[in-house]
């Protein structure tokens, strides 16, 4: 025998429950059933039970909306004959709910027990609408009541499952002949004969308790996605379903959130070593992950990279700590009194510091706690009070060859280094199932990202472009980019991504990318006007792994914010000369920032044309090498004006055939007036191993009479005309 368990998404729709059907009408042995409540359901039912609570009659429209729902989904599915049947149970239900909707208003309070009634009607009711459809659909089924199966007790103000009981109540009651057994998830019974439900993630509970009461070969739980991921696809888009788990694994990363499963109902089936499946009722024919006591490979030495957060650090310090015996017993005791869940653990060597996660909420009242518990030596001032910062994420590898893999600490850590992430609090189990990091909650999702791209050869790395200037350089820059990336997926596993272009009108961002010829159009057509300073805050907030900055301007807009952009650990890629000529001080700052927060600043288009001059000189300086002399062209525009002006051609002419080619920069005055020549000589200088300034170059000046101050475009060709006379008594 199998069990089967569908989710809410999975009987959300006609189409969906269609689905459903063909799946459990395809399968080979007998199969038991588990169905949750429509997707939406359970949601409106509490929303019902609040809105009664506080008197609010507008709970009569939820639940119309719920009898609503229901009628329009059997509408599609069932005959007519059928339909009448189902329309005579949702009004019975439909009733009942609004019975007890009606007390709880009178009295302004829903108690647990109403609370578990109202609540676990949504199960009743699907399970009404599949065993008609099924019967529709031909197939051999009977229906069984998990209220007579699952048995509750009560325990501590809360009701807990009564395993013997339940597990004898299940046989009896699927001893029966029909190829597939249907029954309803998450409601049960308490002992002492109330209706109980069993909460969160319980239809999976109620799912795994059956395969375990009948020794089921294999417990599939079918949802709406394609198993257990390498990561949150949200987060990380590269991820992929991991083929195998273990038991514990699962239990790992359900733990930090994963919402196929839920730890409790791995439990019963992981004691009979029972496999769980999770599967995807929109795609049937992928395989899943498949979850047993088997160790698996998938070619890394992690299975996942999660995270969770809302947590926040307490942290117990002072020299009163250490060799004194039962510190950590203390405190853990005295959140326990407080009802206090530690999520992390991490202590030092010296034993003079403790540091704990909680859950955020928690914050306040765990150093509460901690100074109660400790007042006495915070009195005497050999402990500190405890210490609490708010703001946190758990990142956490997670996979059980990680203990047989050396390094793989040193890897992560490498990778978020490069990032710019600070790692807070660090702690690995003596089994290396389980490494976590503390960072920054705004800092998780690029934490997850870096790791992710760091150890699963699957996962392309994504390099990030955010690139300012569309002009000549630029245009073609994106060409090229875009041009070759299918090629540097091949050859290398990296995408380079164009994830924001700005130009002086203005500017598009796109988490996904832009990608396609149709470049140029997506920003026409974009309603963000051009900003810089919202076009870094943006890069900013998506704090994307593997980001870099190109500047393709002569801006000095764009040149003064690069510090601010290295400080975020963000590479910067520049054609524009003004920060690299700027005052040495400044060139110096940068280099440094770059440096210190382990990234790249390159200007290598500074000088050369792209050719590895820079580099080049760069290299010789680190070996020792000094530089004595540099012979050099050093502007490719006015070798191309004197040239032609040699040939016969008027200066003017010269000038506005380079400007009209492209040769010049933007403000062809730059070059004109020496600047361009200056700014590329001074960047030699500095890279040679001089300190100098602007003010240290020297440059004759080789046109007559005073140069505009300021590029006009309209006036640009007369006044180089005026030049011509002198130009022609030269030759």
């Amino acid at each position: 025998m199998k069990v089967l368990k569908f989710g809410g998404t999975s009987v959300g729709s006609a189409g969906a429950i269609r689905t459903v059907a063909e799946i459990l009408q395809s399968q080979e042995c007998q199969v038991t059933a588990v169905f949750s409540a429509l997707a939406g359901t359970t949601d409106r039912l509490a929303m019902a039970l609040l809105l009664a609570s506080d008197g609010n009659m507008e709970y009569h429209s939820v639940i119309r909306e719920i009898e609503q729902h229901h009628l329009t989904v059997a509408t599609e599915l069932l005959d007519k004959d059928r339909y009448y049947d189902f329309t005579r149970r949702i009004t019975g239900h439909i009733s009942r709910i609004d019975g007890v909707l009606d007390s709880i208003s009178r009295l302004g309070e829903a108690t647990g027990r109403s609370t578990d009634l109202v609540s676990g009607f949504g199960e009743l009711m699907s399970l009404d609408l599949l065993e008609l459809f099924l019967e529709e659909c031909g197939a051999d089924v009977g229906r069984v009541d998990a209220r007579e199966m699952i048995f509750t007790r009560p325990f501590n103000g809360s009701e807990r499952i009564d395993y013997e009981v339940s597990e004898k109540a299940i046989r009896e009651k699927l001893s029966r002949n029909n190829k597939i057994v249907i029954t309803s998830g998450f409601i049960s019974t308490s002992v002492k004969g109330y209706p109980s439900t069993l909460g969160r993630g319980g239809s999976d509970h109620t799912a795994a308790i059956i395969a375990a009461a009948v020794g089921a070969e294999l417990l599939e739980i079918w949802t709406d996605v394609s198993g257990i991921y390498t990561a949150n696809p949200a987060i990380a888009p590269d991820a992929c379903p991991i083929a195998g788990l273990t038991y514990a694994e699962a239990l790992e990363i359900s733990h930090f959130g994963a919402r196929v499963i839920y730890p409790p109902s791995i439990e019963p089936v992981m004691k009979r070593e029972i496999p769980v499946s999770i599967r995807n009722t929109f795609a049937p024919s992928e395989q899943g992950t498949l979850i047993s006591s088997v160790t698996s490979s998938n070619g890394s030495a992690i299975k996942a990279v999660t995270s969770a957060g809302s947590v926040c650090l307490v942290s117990l310090a002072g020299s009163g700590m250490a060799g004194v015996v039962g510190i950590a017993a203390r405190l853990f005791t005295a959140l326990a009194k407080n009802n206090i869940n530690v999520i992390l653990i991490t202590q030092a060597s010296s034993e003079q510091s403790i540091c704990i996660a909680v859950d955020q909420k928690d914050g306040e009242r765990a150093c509460d706690a901690i100074n109660a518990g400790f007042e006495s030596e915070i009195e005497a001032g050999r402990v500190k009070p405890a210490l609490r910062e708010d703001g946190f994420a758990i990142v956490a590898m997670i996979g059980e060859g990680m203990k047989h893999s050396v390094g793989i600490s040193g890897q992560a850590f490498a990778a978020l280094g490069r990032n710019g992430i600070n790692i807070h609090a660090i702690a690995q189990g003596s089994s290396e199932l389980n490494v976590s990091v503390v960072v920054k909650e705004t800092d998780a999702p690029k934490a997850v990202n870096a790791i992710h791209q760091e150890f699963f050869h699957s996962a392309k790395k994504v390099i990030n472009i955010f690139l300012v200037g569309t002009g000549n350089v630029g245009s073609a820059l994106v060409r090229q980019v875009m041009d070759r990336s299918a090629w540097f997926v091949g050859e290398y596993q990296t995408e380079f991504r164009i994830t924001g272009l700005a130009n002086t009108r203005r500017m598009i961002i796109r988490k996904e990318g832009i990608a396609g010829p149709d470049w140029k159009s997506l920003m026409m057509a974009s309603d963000q006007k051009s900003n810089l300073e919202d076009f870094i805050g943006q890069m900013f907030s998506l704090n994307l792994p593997n980001t870099i900055f190109i500047d393709n301007t002569s801006s000095s807009d764009v040149s003064v914010i690069y510090e601010r952009i290295l400080e975020k650990s963000i590479s910067i890629v520049t054609s524009n000369k003004l920060a690299a000529s700027s005052s040495y001080e400044n060139y110096s700052r940068l280099k440094r920032t770059a440096v210190s927060k382990r990234v790249q600043f390159r200007f290598g288009s500074n000088v050369g044309a792209g050719l590895p001059v820079i580099h080049t000189i760069q290299n010789m300086v680190k070996t020792g090498d000094k530089i004595l002399r540099i012979d050099a062209v050093l502007s490719g525009s006015l070798n191309y004006i004197f040239n032609s002006y040699s040939n016969g051609m008027r200066f003017s002419e010269a000038v506005l055939l380079a400007l009209e080619n492209g040769y010049t920069e933007p403000d062809p005055l730059t070059d004109l007036r020496g600047v361009d020549i200056a700014r590329k000589l001074l960047i030699l200088v500095r890279e040679s191993g001089f300190p100098l300034e602007a003010s240290d170059i020297e440059f004759e000046d080789y046109l007559p009479g005073p140069v505009p101050e300021r590029y006009d475009s309209a006036a640009f060709p007369s006044q180089m005309r005026d030049f011509d006379d002198f130009f022609e008594r030269q030759r």
